[in-house]
């Protein structure tokens, strides 16, 4: 587009540069031909009135001489007797002399102005003056360089200008469409700052609003389906407590696996719908975050009759964890007390920070946990659950280079802790003897 927009220019102004620039010239040609003529003119009037004071060819022959164009062989007079003093390059002399007018004749060389001067006694002399081609195009050669200079600037200066305004009204468009890619592979955040041409100062504004619209809608689509997954947390944790009273037959065991399964599909539905995507903001308010999901799990806990509280979340708690992410873990960890505590059993849940490290700790005064180099495996746990709880709390501790710890609590029953780097880390890389050890799942 750029290089389009440049050669219009040169194609524009050429054409109008040549339209004044070969006129021009020609005038210029014309004027040094005229001057050229002007000055033998002036050279042969000179000769008048000596001719019309004697007829003595040597007197006259002196006036001659004394010229310019005497002085260079180029001035002659033909007298009315047809005598001839100087040197006459003009064959039609005679017929200028008949019809008593001014003219130029071309002769080799150059050309021959031809004055008639009137004699008394109603006789005519012929002055004749040799102008040689050198001086009718004196100066023309340089006049034509100086104007073909001044044409070349003149269409060099618009190629400039055109390309800086092509590079601007390009780089905007580089820009916009730049974005659009970006927008299209999934980056959100991304915007653009409306400049160019009016037309892509327009165009760049409406490439930022729907950029925001989508962004809004996208994140209206993935909060609806997150909030309706959780939703259905309390009727199946309640779904769960009341199959576990069913018994051990083969329908009893049938529907526990169909809750399970359940179970596991509503908790890929808010790990997916929730997971921060590309340009959202990364960080979340761990305090804030604790405060809403505890008031979410407040309702089931007082159906159950479980008294709980929330320790030091106060304030405002930055942890480099994606909001949804943190939300998913906190409800896998808290639904793990509903899952696999007696009602009525007491739970807490803590916020400490130390030294740019936080933990969000889970404590309950169930029966603890059992086999703990077991519990925190994908897909296997010593309570009949799959697995899919802790093994999301590790992921996501695990994610700014902290970890997850279950031990006994002060309460009696399980101790959940995940530990958050405020400042990320490079994901620790656990060896499986390790993580045997410090990676319990319920």
């Amino acid at each position: 587009m750029r290089r389009t927009v440049v050669l219009v220019a040169l194609a524009v102004t050429s054409m109008v540069a040549l339209a004044f620039l070969i006129p021009l010239g020609l005038v210029v040609r014309e004027m040094a031909r005229d001057q050229a003529i002007s000055n033998a003119e002036r050279q042969a009037v000179a000769l008048a009135p000596v001719l019309a004071t004697t007829d003595d060819h040597g007197l006259i022959g002196k006036a001659v001489a004394s010229t310019g164009a005497g002085q260079l062989g180029r001035l002659a007079v033909h007298l009315p007797d047809g005598g001839v003093i100087g040197t006459s390059r003009a064959g039609e002399v005679r017929l200028a002399l008949a019809d008593a007018r001014t003219s130029t004749l071309e002769v080799p060389g150059g050309a021959a102005f031809v004055q008639p001067i009137a004699l008394d006694g109603g006789r005519t002399a012929i002055a004749e003056v040799f102008v040689p081609e050198a001086d009718q195009t004196r100066g023309v050669l340089r006049s034509w360089l100086i104007l073909g200079a001044v044409g070349l600037l003149l269409v060099l200066g618009s190629l400039l200008v055109a390309d800086r305004l092509a590079a601007r009204m390009v780089r905007a468009t580089i820009r916009l469409a730049d974005a659009s890619s970006a927008l299209g592979a999934g980056d959100l955040g991304v915007r653009v700052d409306p400049s160019g041409p009016p037309e892509l100062v327009a165009a760049g504004r409406a490439f930022n609003t729907m950029a925001d619209r989508v962004r809004q809608l996208l994140a209206a689509e993935r909060e609806m389906a997150a909030d309706l997954s959780h939703r259905l947390r309390t009727p199946l944790t309640a779904l769960r407590l009341n199959a576990e009273a069913l018994g051990r037959d083969q329908a009893a065991e049938q529907t526990r696996i169909a809750i399970d399964r359940l179970e596991r599909e509503v908790d890929l539905v808010i790990t997916s719908a929730r997971r921060a995507g590309p340009g959202e903001d990364a960080d979340c308010d761990v305090a804030a975050l604790l405060r809403e999901r505890l008031e979410f799990w407040s309702a089931l806990a007082e159906d159950q009759q479980r008294p709980w509280g929330l320790r030091g979340a106060d304030g405002s708690v930055l942890v480099p964890v994606p909001s949804a992410e943190l939300a998913a873990a906190v409800d896998a960890v808290v639904g793990n007390v509903f899952r696999h505590t007696p009602e009525a059993t007491q739970f807490v849940v803590s916020l400490q920070r130390n030294d740019g490290v936080v933990g969000v700790i889970v404590e309950d005064a169930g029966p603890g946990v059992a086999e703990l180099s077991e519990a925190v495996q994908r897909g296997r746990s010593s309570a009949g659950s799959t697995g899919l709880g802790l093994d999301i709390a590790r992921r996501v501790a695990e994610s700014t280079g902290g970890r997850l710890a279950v031990d006994r609590s002060s309460l009696g029953g399980a101790r959940v802790c995940m530990w958050l780097w405020q400042r990320p880390a490079a994901p620790r890389q656990t060896r499986r003897r390790d993580r045997r050890r410090t990676r319990p799942h319920r």
